[in-house]
């Protein structure tokens, strides 16, 4: 690691880098900077909802928040009741999530609270093997879990389940990498509780216990037009990732789950699109404090991320 990586941060107030926060709270009200592009205000997508509905279209939305309160509305649900979206699937396939990325011919599948459960586990290992994402708009849950672990000899625990409080604190409305850090600090030897929401499911579509995805199995469509939504500006219609940055991008979602226990194809992909035009990792490091300063990654992930963009540009992955 080069001496003086983030020796070249701008100094900031809290305020200027809102990325995290803003992806929390009701976005700023419309203006013509903030509104979504012509093209991408006029696209329509299908929508049903999981568990069996009639379609819906939904369309004039720049970010996941907005889509949410537009599924929402054609289904006159609330909108905290959406819990996550797959493209092209009904089944809770953690490889299909909706991220920063919808094809423009993608089926939108929105999953919805169902079952509360709760359950209480002895801590015996330091590693639990729960992988934890959000969806952006307030609801943590549950990405993945590892073989054999802790969490996997719990059965009540499923891949998809909303966590809803730990040991009878809410974590609704708290980001992935907040509630990972909370059940990390659990305290060794002793018994927690988690308070869970399970997707909703109909009788006739009951589907197994799910360990969810891989990072192999994890796709990226490339090679057509998507909406990409972004938490700051206007939606815009581009190409899907090259196959360089699709490479990339999967590798810094593996890393950002060994550093901080998450998965997030939209925050890795966004650390990569930082990365395009950097040439060294101090420059690098200033443009992720920019832009992800209230994650505060720590230096050894950061020059591991900027190795990953390296490797793949060079054709190392």
């Amino acid at each position: 690691m080069p001496l003086g990586l983030r020796s070249k941060k701008k100094d900031r107030s809290r305020e200027t880098s809102k990325l995290v926060e803003s992806e929390a709270v009701a976005p700023a009200p419309p203006s013509a900077a903030a509104a979504p592009s012509a093209s991408a205000s006029r696209l329509q997508f299908h929508t049903q909802l999981a568990h069996g509905s009639p379609t819906g279209r939904v369309g004039g939305f720049g970010s996941a928040r907005e889509l949410y309160a537009k599924i929402a509305e054609a289904f006159s649900i609330d909108p905290a009741e959406i819990m996550f979206c797959t493209l092209n699937t009904h089944k809770v396939d953690m490889d299909k999530l909706l991220g920063a990325q919808i094809g423009l011919e993608d089926f939108i599948f929105a999953h919805i609270k169902g079952q509360r459960k709760e359950v209480e586990i002895l801590k015996t290992d330091d590693v639990l093997g729960l992988t934890i994402t959000d969806n952006g708009t307030g609801c943590p849950f549950i990405k993945r879990i590892k073989e054999g672990s802790l969490m996997d000899r719990a059965k009540i625990i499923c891949v998809g389940d909303h966590i809803e409080t730990i040991n009878g604190k809410s974590v609704s409305d708290c980001r992935h990498y907040e509630v990972a850090k909370m059940l990390k600090d659990l305290e060794k030897g002793r018994m927690f509780k988690l308070e869970l929401i399970e997707p909703m499911k109909a009788f006739e579509k009951l589907e197994p216990r799910s360990k969810g995805g891989t990072l192999p199995e994890a796709k990226i469509s490339r090679g057509r037009e998507t909406l990409r939504l972004r938490t700051k500006g206007p939606a815009t219609v581009e190409q899907m990732p090259t196959e360089v940055e699709e490479k990339a991008i999967k590798k810094v979602d593996e890393l950002l789950e060994t550093y901080m226990g998450i998965r997030d194809i939209e925050l890795a992909a966004t650390m990569v699109e930082a990365g395009r035009d950097k040439k060294n990792p101090d420059e690098f490091a200033v443009a992720l404090d920019e832009t992800l300063g209230d994650f505060a990654f720590p230096d050894e992930f950061v020059f591991d991320v900027w190795g990953a963009i390296g490797d793949a540009k060079q054709g190392r992955l």
